[in-house]
């Protein structure tokens, strides 16, 4: 186990970037949990407020944490015991962002309504990514190019534009966790960019107006495969995250004995 770490995370200088994801985790874990008891008024936690009825986020400690462990980790290369502790800093400064990742995109307090859902997804995709950079997947595949291969620059020039123009596709098709994930696993981006686009996204606009049999396909596809996979996706992140408010009160009216 030990020759196993040494060769895999520790000589790799991959070490900071574990710290960085097992931080990031147990920070959205922890704060989750914490609010979560707030929301349900047990426990010796609550919202920190001051004058004013001012609210203070806990994105805003957050991207202080981001701002240092960042440069501090800059300035520290891979190795040491520097790397580590800015690793974890950032890794908690991140945590506490992206679990308020849904307040900053709709610049309201949406952490309990059904637009809070994107932070529980952000955090998701963020750690799958994470997860797939320690497994040793580089951005647009160019660690399996060869010695060769990156001596020529036309060639490199060119794998690492087709690998972009398939992440820019597949995002333009409306399919984001698939572009990012692109990045990593370059099938995963020729398989978005090759399949129909999502209703509503800039490639259906542009390049299905006048198409009726795909623009049919596309919103039968869609409709099916979110008749499919809604649900379980939702309890999943109502597991992680907790429900909304409009559904929790919906479930609660349910179980609720009759009059």
């Amino acid at each position: 186990m030990g020759s196993w770490f040494q060769q895999n995370f520790v000589e790799p200088g991959k070490v900071p970037m574990l710290l960085a994801l097992v931080s990031f985790v147990l920070t959205f874990v922890i704060t989750r949990t914490i609010t979560r008891l707030i929301r349900a008024g047990r426990g010796p936690f609550r919202n920190i407020g001051g004058s004013g009825g001012l609210h203070i986020h806990h994105v805003v400690p957050g991207v202080l944490l981001m701002v240092i462990g960042g440069f501090g980790a800059v300035g520290s290369g891979r190795h040491g015991v520097g790397a580590a502790v800015w690793a974890v800093v950032f890794g908690a400064g991140a945590g506490l962002v992206l679990d308020e990742f849904a307040l900053i995109l709709h610049l309201d307090d949406v952490y309990w309504t059904e637009d809070g859902r994107r932070s529980v997804e952000v955090v998701v995709l963020a750690a799958a990514l994470a997860l797939l950079v320690l497994s040793g997947f580089s951005p647009l595949d160019v660690d399996s190019l060869s010695p060769e291969e990156r001596q020529d620059r036309a060639s490199v020039l060119v794998s690492l534009a087709i690998s972009f123009g398939f992440v820019l596709i597949t995002l333009l098709k409306g399919k984001l966790p698939m572009a990012l994930v692109g990045v990593l696993v370059p099938p995963v981006a020729i398989v978005g960019a090759l399949r129909l686009a999502r209703p509503g996204s800039v490639w259906a606009r542009r390049f299905y107006r006048r198409r009726h049999r795909a623009r049919a396909r596309m919103t039968l596809r869609a409709y099916h495969r979110d008749r499919r996979w809604s649900a379980p996706r939702r309890r999943v992140q109502d597991w992680i995250g907790g429900a909304p408010d409009d559904e929790r009160a919906e479930r609660a009216a349910k179980q609720a004995p009759p009059h």
